[in-house]
């Protein structure tokens, strides 16, 4: 990984000798062209806005640097023997050195969050608080990612004086853009508003589609659970074998119905997703369904329709809010079921209709989850019938289905 050894100009002497007012308006300019671009970054990968802001910033020399002008390299990312795209030449520990180039500015905060994700040597990051910005400053050193021992400091004193921690507590749902603060002058006295601050919420259905290079190669893990991008036509079968998972867990952790290939490419769990996200909630992308959301999130398929009052037959509005750590304050908007027949078997409040139902008495070891796929049902559709509260069963306990 590159260093910054030269002098760098006025602009970027993080020092007591101050910042000059034009190279601060640069910078200012860069935040505000990129923030977007960091907060879904961390919501993809979990890598802190912050960080990568402040990083995109001291790599680049806030956009001027010679070396992003020429590769829309934004984190000086070497070649390394694995990249086989296009690079270019330049200058930095030793002449003429190899590194990444990109198509545009996007590629390179996203093959940057790969390349932190996908790399044992940062693992351990990914543990951290995502609010402890002076861990992953001090960690990005420790585990060898710059050279210059004052790094640490430079990226943590970006963030305090430029307030990017903001960006962070946005991609976590804990700020509103609208409240996010740019310190145009120096002191309190200088904190304003920005204004316009907008979220990207990707609508499209462009936005919504997986890709290969949004995520790092073989297995790697999103909100602790190991997962690994599969392409269209894989074969199930071989998925399990290769990673040595029961196919019936695969088809499980993924909420998927059985069959031999992947229909289209996909995420694909290789063990239990956690009940809760690492974001609080998630901004709804056009076309999106709750089980786009389940993998994009790596979070239960189940915890999410409880957290939201909703069942997986249900399309939340593009825009809306879908809650991953706990209880939404009121109903989803939504959309039409997806099924007609969905509607009439049971509304939104979880009523059942008047045909008589089936009752299913709990054996061991069975969940609310092979209950449901006995029955051709969702795990949502049970929990509304028999006003559960949580997925707990207990041996002996009676369930009513409706089918």
């Amino acid at each position: 990984m590159r260093m910054l050894k030269f002098l760098l100009p006025a602009f970027l002497l993080f020092s007591s000798l101050g910042v000059a007012a034009q190279g601060k308006e640069i910078i200012y300019e860069y935040i505000e062209t990129y923030k977007d671009a960091a907060i879904l970054e961390m919501q993809r990968t979990g890598v802190p806005a912050s960080i990568k802001l402040a990083q995109g910033i001291h790599e680049t020399m806030a956009g001027q640097s010679v070396l992003v002008r020429k590769s829309n390299n934004h984190f000086g990312i070497k070649c390394k023997s694995n990249w086989t795209g296009p690079s270019v030449s330049h200058d930095d520990d030793a002449r003429g050195e190899c590194f990444r180039k990109y198509e545009s500015a996007i590629d390179s905060y996203r093959d940057h969050s790969n390349f932190l994700k996908g790399s044992k040597r940062y693992a351990s990051l990914f543990d951290l608080d995502p609010l402890d910005y002076k861990g992953w400053a001090y960690g990005l050193k420790k585990a060898g990612y710059a050279t210059n021992p004052k790094y640490p400091q430079i990226i943590v004193k970006l963030i305090e004086d430029y307030n990017l921690q903001d960006y962070t507590l946005i991609a976590m749902g804990k700020l509103q853009p609208k409240d996010e603060v740019l310190v145009k002058n120096e002191g309190e006295e200088g904190k304003m508003q920005a204004e316009n601050a907008v979220l990207i919420t990707n609508a499209g259905e462009e936005a919504n589609s997986l890709s290969a290079s949004d995520y790092p190669t073989g297995v790697f893990t999103l909100n602790g659970a190991k997962v690994i991008f599969a392409a269209k036509g894989t074969s199930f079968l071989a998925l399990a074998k290769d990673h040595d998972v029961a196919l019936s867990k695969i088809f499980e952790y993924n909420d998927l119905k059985e069959t031999e290939e992947v229909e289209a490419d996909q995420l694909v769990f290789l063990q239990r997703k956690p009940k809760t996200g690492l974001n609080e909630f998630h901004i709804v992308r056009e076309g999106e369904s709750l089980h786009d959301i389940a993998q994009r999130e790596a979070i239960r398929l189940d915890a999410l329709e409880e957290y939201n009052y909703l069942d997986r037959q249900t399309k939340p509005l593009a825009g809306s809010k879908i809650y991953l750590r706990g209880k939404a304050p009121m109903k989803v908007k939504f959309s039409d079921l997806a099924s007609n027949e969905r509607s009439n078997s049971v509304n939104m409040r979880g009523s059942a209709n008047t045909s008589k139902p089936a009752i299913h008495v709990v054996k061991a070891k069975e969940t609310l989850y092979s209950i449901s796929k006995r029955y051709d049902v969702t795990a949502g559709d049970i929990m509304k019938w028999n006003n559960l509260r949580s997925n707990t069963l207990h041996i002996g306990q009676e369930l009513k289905i409706y089918k």
